[in-house]
């Protein structure tokens, strides 16, 4: 993404309970967390300056951490608190929060159970993950050579820092052959997710996605599947396998970045941007946003 690097942009972060300001919220370069993976974060978006289930993110925030074999030293209470008055010092209603927790620097090695559990919040501006006209029109979505890892290898529940190297490769990938992210198999062979959403197919008024047995079951991932059965679309979770994706009329992605996406394109096999997908993303952006005429408008 063109622009400022983030390690410049203005503003204050808030860290370990305090806000300093943007240029000064660093780590020392031996801090755990990035020399072995111990980090879980979460990405959330505010709508009209209210934090979209704000709740959920931070419970999964603590969890994430506690499967890491840590626990951060605040409570939900103190978190939420903190991305609110996060977003409201940097003056912004529609924006990105990234709450971050990590080990310290007091060991480096491969234990480290006494290092010190930090916490920070940004936020920042934001738009879509994908570009506007990318998708208005449907992403184009490459094959990723890595795959998610059997959940006797790595604790997928936990949105951790470290389960997210293949993605940066797979998406880097897909991005060197002109496609716009890629298309993640499971360990089994069977059609996962994206490098950072989560995938939906709709094949006869059907929708059909994954089961995340293996994958985050991301939060706008359940948002989305709520609203396709308060509008009577059947959701059918179930295994899928690769060679079926041409057996399919349309897809999307979601995700808290991504929020509804089309997706035109599978490595050569195309999809429709149908009137479901159109529907949802209505549907979303009615349920994301706290004006109540926006919701009765979609709803209508």
């Amino acid at each position: 993404m063109a622009g400022t690097p983030f390690d410049q942009l203005s503003g204050d972060i808030w860290y370990d309970g305090e806000f300093v300001p943007w240029s000064d919220a660093k780590l020392h370069i031996l801090s755990h967390g990035l020399h072995y993976g111990s980090s879980v974060f979460e990405g959330e978006r505010a709508y009209g300056g209210r934090i979209f289930k704000s709740g959920e993110h931070t419970e999964r925030l603590l969890e994430s951490a506690r499967t890491l074999g840590f626990e951060i030293p605040w409570t939900a209470e103190q978190i939420n608190a903190a991305k609110e008055e996060t977003l409201a010092r940097m003056q912004l209603t529609d924006a990105y929060i990234r709450p971050v927790a990590w080990r310290g620097s007091e060991m480096m090695g491969i234990s480290a159970q006494t290092n010190t559990i930090h916490l920070a919040i940004a936020a920042w501006e934001w738009p879509s993950y994908f570009k506007p006209e990318e998708r208005l029109k449907g992403i184009r979505l490459d094959m990723a050579e890595y795959r998610r890892p059997d959940p006797k290898t790595a604790p997928f529940k936990a949105k951790a820092a470290g389960l997210y190297m293949i993605c940066t490769v797979s998406k880097h990938a897909a991005e060197q052959k002109g496609y716009t992210d890629a298309l993640m198999l499971d360990w089994r062979g069977r059609v996962a997710e994206c490098t950072g959403a989560n995938v939906f197919f709709i094949r006869e008024g059907k929708i059909h996605t994954p089961t995340p047995d293996c994958f985050l079951d991301g939060i706008t991932r359940r948002t989305v599947i709520d609203l396709a059965r308060e509008r009577g679309i059947e959701v059918i979770e179930r295994a899928i396998m690769p060679e079926e994706i041409p057996e399919f009329e349309q897809c999307f992605v979601t995700g808290t970045a991504a929020e509804v996406t089309p997706v035109s394109e599978i490595a050569g096999t195309k999809f429709e941007v149908g009137e479901i997908i159109e529907t949802l993303m209505k549907d979303y952006d009615a349920a994301v946003r706290p004006d109540a005429p926006a919701l009765q408008a979609a709803a209508g």
